[in-house]
């Protein structure tokens, strides 16, 4: 199952390193669940390992799909929106962002037309 899968599915994904063998529980029952799977021969594989990687990458993907949905249903930002319509296409570009820079695509600020 996908990232994006059990997210719409409303599952909780987190990552944290812990130190191993220091008592946390979750840890202890992981290792203890771990163990009881690889000596059980009747157990079937529910699990395939995802790179690091492809986990980031759709959580990336997922994040910029949210974003540009709600830039696109937002009623603010008109000015910035003519600059930069598509979430993907602004960061993908390296800007040096200045107050000067800042006042023009926001439209805001003391500067004349």
């Amino acid at each position: 199952m996908k990232v994006i899968e059990m997210e719409m599915q409303n599952c909780k994904i987190e990552f944290n390193w812990i130190k191993a063998h220091t008592g946390y529980h979750g840890n202890e029952l992981a290792d203890q669940l771990a163990k009881e799977t690889t000596t059980n021969g009747d157990t079937n594989e529910c699990y395939k390992r995802i790179p690091k990687s492809t986990v980031m990458n759709e959580l990336s993907d997922l994040s910029v799909m949210k974003w540009q949905s709600e830039w696109d249903h937002t009623t603010k930002g008109a000015i910035t929106k003519s600059f930069f319509p598509k979430i993907a296409d602004r960061l993908k570009i390296k800007i040096n962002v200045t107050p000067n820079f800042t006042t023009m695509v926001t439209g805001h600020g003391n500067i004349k037309s």
